[in-house]
């Protein structure tokens, strides 16, 4: 999770942010949403944290639970470093930016088509008339967007320093013990998180992942950049040769790893997020759907593209 986002921040003191708002709301309204709604996921961008505590801005119930739920499918800088890697190790150059590009994409897609689905079903009604006092075009203050920006950036680097490294030691921990089976560490396919990516890997195999696959969604509630520092403990490499060996591994195929990134984009939300969902809603309900509802969502997405691209002769 990332919330070092200076150019929001700017664009807010600036007062072009509440206007951007104003301009997208015939199109918003025409999505089911609501015109503030477009603040929200465009913070989500950054973080879905801050976009989920954003919508308290909307004042009809409905179009904040509508935006709160979608707000995950938006791609937060979180889930870049696995489209880096698997975009960087499978397409090279040439058209990794193309297949980074598609996620994001595909993020915006769903989340439209989720917010027409919510809009038709558990949220019936028009969204609420759009009403915003526009402030006045201003200087940016240099105090104030260092302030706003370092205030976020303590909250990412926190994370870092507690969430994500201790996940980081409770996977090597798994990966080197039992010590007796493992052999101080040498054979990592005897260890506990081998036991538990075998477990779960049934669940995973139409898709053509391993175990290594399982393991690393597994370990991604927690936070989706350890994704990749799973998979840098699982085979051995630091980041600059873990592009090197998935593909020496072979554990993607073009087609099965855009499947896998847009599985890592759509399943089940961080537990940063989970756990905002519940406070802004003071309910267990609706984190436990958001929960349900974009796992199911993500084996479909990621079934769809591996028979789709199966069917059309790509391996």
């Amino acid at each position: 999770m990332s919330n070092f986002r200076p150019p929001v921040t700017v664009l807010e003191d600036c007062g072009y942010l509440a206007r951007a708002a104003f301009v997208m709301d015939r199109f918003m309204y025409r999505l089911g949403l609501h015109g503030r709604s477009f603040i929200p996921l465009m913070i989500g961008f950054g973080c879905n944290v801050p976009a989920i505590m954003a919508a308290r801005s909307l004042d009809n119930e409905k179009d904040r639970m509508i935006t709160m739920l979608i707000s995950p499918l938006i791609s937060c800088s979180a889930r870049l470093p696995v489209y880096v890697l698997i975009a960087g190790a499978l397409y090279g150059s040439a058209h990794a930016g193309t297949a980074v590009f598609a996620i994001y994409a595909l993020g915006i897609v769903l989340a439209v088509a989720m917010a027409m689905i919510f809009r038709k079903s558990l949220f019936k009604g028009e969204p609420s008339p759009f009403v915003l006092e526009l402030p006045a075009y201003a200087v940016p203050n240099a105090t104030s967007a260092f302030l706003h920006t370092w205030s976020k950036g303590k909250m990412f680097l926190k994370k870092a320093g507690t969430i994500i490294f201790g996940a980081t030691i409770i996977i090597w921990f798994l990966s080197v013990h039992p010590w007796e089976a493992t052999s101080g560490g040498q054979v990592i396919a005897e260890s506990y998180i081998a036991w538990i990516g075998h477990a779960i890997e049934p669940l995973f195999l139409p898709f053509g992942w391993d175990w290594m696959a399982a393991v690393a969604l597994l370990f991604g509630l927690i936070a989706k950049e350890v994704v990749v520092g799973t998979y840098g403990i699982l085979l051995g490499s630091d980041e600059a040769g873990l592009s090197q060996a998935l593909v020496s591994q072979g554990l993607f195929t073009p087609l099965t790893g855009f499947a896998f990134m847009a599985f890592v984009l759509i399943y089940v939300p961080c537990a940063a997020v989970i756990g905002t969902i519940a406070k802004e809603t003071d309910s267990l309900r609706w984190p436990a759907f958001a929960l349900a509802y974009q796992t199911i969502l993500a084996f479909i997405v990621a079934g769809v593209i591996i028979a789709a691209g199966r069917l059309l002769g790509l391996s």
